[in-house]
């Protein structure tokens, strides 16, 4: 007989359900504004990267929208959802989970090639910068991520299309989730290490630092090809 594997929920988790519970139960309304994340912090008695992750999560599963410089809402939405588990919101759902990887491999290998051509000096630098970060605070995880998801962004940026740029920003918030939780299990696999992560990172530059196209597609393919293997054997280990 098999046994499903207990998960330890995590803070963010724990914030989400409250916050659903609180829209089951009418103390949110759609429209309503929710409180700061320090003042959700506050409420909560948790730390801000907790209540950050359970908005996140909230957004994915369209309960909230984020509106730059005025703050997070509610959301006109679907009863059905609120009956799912919390869970990184679609990291539920194993074949949105496949879709997102696939489409980062469509957009970004293409964004490596593109940045081996058209970087400038200035992308070459904000990049770097990120490496040298990404080095100085190996170990602390919240910055990890941080510096993970920038690094992937500024070569976007460094490919000169505009349109690239935006389509990475429709899913930079599921980006983010998956990142998260893919570091979590890589960095503490035994296998793994963040020397290595970092190395990865580090070719991925340098084959756009000398324009080698062709080079920079393979190793940007080989990355992603890495973070599906680890994500998906734990996701469909974890849905079983």
């Amino acid at each position: 007989m098999e046994y499903k594997k207990i998960r330890t929920r995590k803070i963010y988790e724990e914030v989400t359900e409250s916050l659903v519970d609180m829209v089951k139960r009418g103390d949110f309304r759609p429209g309503d504004k929710l409180d700061s994340v320090e003042q959700l912090a506050e409420n909560f008695q948790v730390g801000r990267s907790a209540i950050r992750e359970a908005l996140s999560a909230l957004r994915a599963m369209g309960l909230v929208e984020m509106r730059q410089g005025e703050g997070t809402y509610i959301r006109e939405f679907d009863p059905e959802l609120l009956t799912l588990p919390i869970n990184a919101a679609f990291l539920m759902k194993v074949e949105d989970v496949k879709n997102l990887l696939e489409v980062r491999k469509i957009l970004e290998v293409g964004a490596a090639e593109a940045a081996a051509r058209k970087r400038t000096a200035e992308d070459l630098e904000s990049i770097a910068q990120i490496l040298v970060e990404m080095d100085r605070i190996s170990g602390n995880e919240e910055l990890g991520e941080k510096n993970d998801f920038d690094f992937h962004m500024a070569i976007a940026k460094a490919s000169q299309n505009t349109l690239l740029m935006s389509l990475m920003n429709n899913v930079a918030e599921m980006m983010v989730i998956t990142m998260r939780e893919t570091r979590r299990l890589w960095l503490y696999s035994e296998q793994s290490t963040w020397e290595r992560l970092n190395q990865e990172h580090q070719l991925i530059f340098e084959a756009i630092k000398n324009e080698d196209g062709t080079l920079a597609q393979q190793r940007m393919l080989n990355h992603l090809v890495g973070v599906e293997d680890v994500l998906m054997k734990y996701l469909e280990k974890d849905h079983n």
